[in-house]
Parts: structure tokens; C-alpha cells; sequence
């Protein structure tokens, strides 16, 4: 696959195919994956579509305040899906006699179909997490192409393909434009191949909805710790200073900042967190928000912010 990173810092691919996914949004239910519909055309938009691919039918109403939560996360949901399932719109105050014949007698109320017959269903708005188990239930499982695409982008940028892996992660974005995790990744090729400066204004170009992620936010505070790492000084000097004068808190700051730019994360954490027990307000708790911004560029589930937040909590509730 050929990848071109443009100078916005997004990438351009000569295929245009999600990995394990066909070509975004495409197939049956693929452009037209989200509609609206009405009584007259149910049966051609529900029934007969879903023998084809399996179709979820939102009734809603514009004065339904809980359709309103609901309706944008099926809407994301379905689009990650990239045509493996179809979402139907049925607006119930224009639309009563349909939705008294499927005895919807609150809204929302969301039915699943599938070879031409309601499989599943559901009222009221449920959070995201048990929306993706109703469309892997519907879908048989094997995540969202979107899902599986990024997971491959990942995988290759960990590998050292940042050129491969920009490709994938511009081809979710074609099919989801704010997506936190492509738009990350994409970030990440960008200091992988070498070019912090175009991250940073990639990242500073981005709307406050996806620049607020935690993942863009992970990025951007490995961004701003690569910075002050840059400043902090050789590692042995800074070591020399801290074995000579254990108290020089500003000494021991600034090497666990080197070390953390020269990859070791975890010896890092441990000067911060000898900081905080020695003087805990040092700096107005500057070791603390230090670690705070480690464990954000590493990430929540990384095992080495699981265990420095074990070490900080001994060290705070001791």
C-alpha cells in the first residue's frame, strides 16, 4: 500500500480500503447505512434491507429528550460499523399508525431486524458500552471493521511501520472524521517519522471536541514531556547531584524528566514518587501533576501507570 503524509499532517492513501473492512462505508448499507424513513417505505428500507444486511429502527421524536442522546450514538456506532449494519429513523409523530402496529408505546424504542424479521429490541437511551453489545449480538460478533482497522494501525506502528500505519489511520478518519483514536495515531506517525512540529500543529489544529479526547490528550502530553525532557539535563550529572544532596528535590525533578525521555518510564516514576515522599508539597506538588501528566501520555491501562499509581497512592495514604 502506498502512503503519502500530507503537510497537515493527515495521510494519503493510493487504495482507499479499510483492512478487514472492504472500502469505508461501502457494500449494502455501506453510503447509505443511516436513513431516514417513513410508513409508505418501511417495507422496502427495514424488511426487504435487512435480508441483506441487518437493520436497527430508531422511533424517535424532535421533543424526546433521551432520543436525542440516543440517536448520535447509534448514528457513531453504526457509522463504525462501515456498512455491516444499517440504521432506520422513524420519526413516530409522523409516523403513528407504523408504530402503534409495532406497539411502540414509549420512545425511544429501537427494533433490530434481521432476514426480514425483528430479532431484538430495546426503550429507552443505554450508554455506548451495551449499545455495541446489541449491534455485536445483531452483527455476530468480530468488532467494528473501523475497530479492527485501527487495531491493525496500532499493531504496525508499534512495529515501526509509521507509513503503513498513517495510511489506516487517514482511511478511518474518511469514514469517521473525529475519530479520537485515528486522529491520535496519526498524530503519533508524525513524531515516529521524526516530525514533532507538524504534530504539535496538527494536534493545535484539531476541534476542542477531539482535541479534548484521552487519547489526543495522551499524545499531546507526550508532546509536552519529550519537551521538557529536551531541557532537563544529562541523566548522569543530574544522578551525581541527587546521590550527593538526596534533599535537592529540583535535582532529582529534573532526572526523572531525562529519564523519561530517554525511555525509562518506570525509574522516572520512582523519583517523582521519592519526591512526594519526602516533601509531598515540594513546589506546589510539582512531582505529583509531573506524574499525572506520565501516567496521561502513557495511558490508563499501560502497566506501568497501573503500578506508579499503586506507588503514589502508598506514598499519599501512608
Amino acid at each position: 500500500m502506498s502512503t503519502i503524509i500530507n503537510p497537515d499532517g493527515t495521510a494519503a492513501s493510493a487504495d482507499g480500503a479499510v483492512p478487514g473492512g472492504g472500502a469505508a462505508q461501502s457494500g449494502p448499507g455501506g453510503a447509505g447505512a443511516i436513513l431516514d424513513s417513513d410508513t409508505e417505505r418501511f417495507a422496502a428500507d427495514v424488511i426487504e434491507a435487512s435480508r441483506q444486511v441487518p437493520v436497527i429502527v430508531d422511533f424517535w421524536a424532535p421533543w424526546c429528550g433521551p432520543c436525542k442522546q440516543l440517536g448520535p450514538l447509534l448514528e457513531k456506532l453504526v457509522t463504525e460499523y462501515g456498512g455491516a449494519v444499517r440504521l432506520v429513523k422513524i420519526n413516530v409523530d409522523e409516523n403513528q399508525e407504523l408504530a402503534a402496529q409495532l406497539r411502540v408505546q414509549s420512545i425511544p424504542m429501537v427494533y433490530a431486524f434481521r432476514d426480514g424479521q425483528p430479532v431484538d429490541a430495546f426503550t429507552g437511551a443505554l450508554p455506548e458500552s451495551q449499545l455495541r453489545q446489541f449491534i455485536e449480538k445483531l452483527t455476530g460478533g468480530g468488532g467494528s471493521p473501523l475497530d479492527n482497522a485501527l487495531d491493525q494501525a496500532e499493531q504496525a506502528l508499534e512495529a515501526g511501520e509509521a507509513e503503513q500505519a498513517a495510511g489506516i489511520f487517514n482511511q478511518v478518519l474518511g469514514a469517521d472524521p473525529a475519530n479520537p483514536r485515528a486522529t491520535a495515531g496519526l498524530a503519533r506517525c508524525l513524531i515516529a517519522a521524526g516530525e514533532t512540529d507538524r504534530a504539535r500543529e496538527y494536534l493545535a489544529g484539531l476541534d476542542d471536541a477531539v482535541k479534548g479526547s484521552p487519547e489526543v490528550g495522551a499524545v499531546q502530553a507526550g508532546l509536552d514531556l519529550s519537551e521538557k525532557s529536551s531541557a532537563s539535563g544529562d541523566i548522569a550529572e543530574l544522578r551525581a547531584r541527587v546521590e550527593g544532596d538526596p534533599t535537592d528535590h529540583q535535582a532529582r525533578f529534573d532526572l526523572a524528566l531525562a529519564l523519561f525521555g530517554g525511555g525509562a518510564a518506570e525509574d522516572a516514576i520512582d523519583e517523582l514518587v521519592e519526591i512526594i515522599k519526602r516533601d509531598r508539597a515540594w513546589n506546589d506538588e510539582a512531582a505529583r501533576t509531573q506524574l499525572l501528566e506520565i501516567f496521561e501520555a502513557l495511558g490508563p491501562a499501560d502497566p506501568v501507570t497501573v503500578e506508579g499509581r499503586r506507588k503514589l497512592s502508598s506514598v499519599l495514604f501512608s
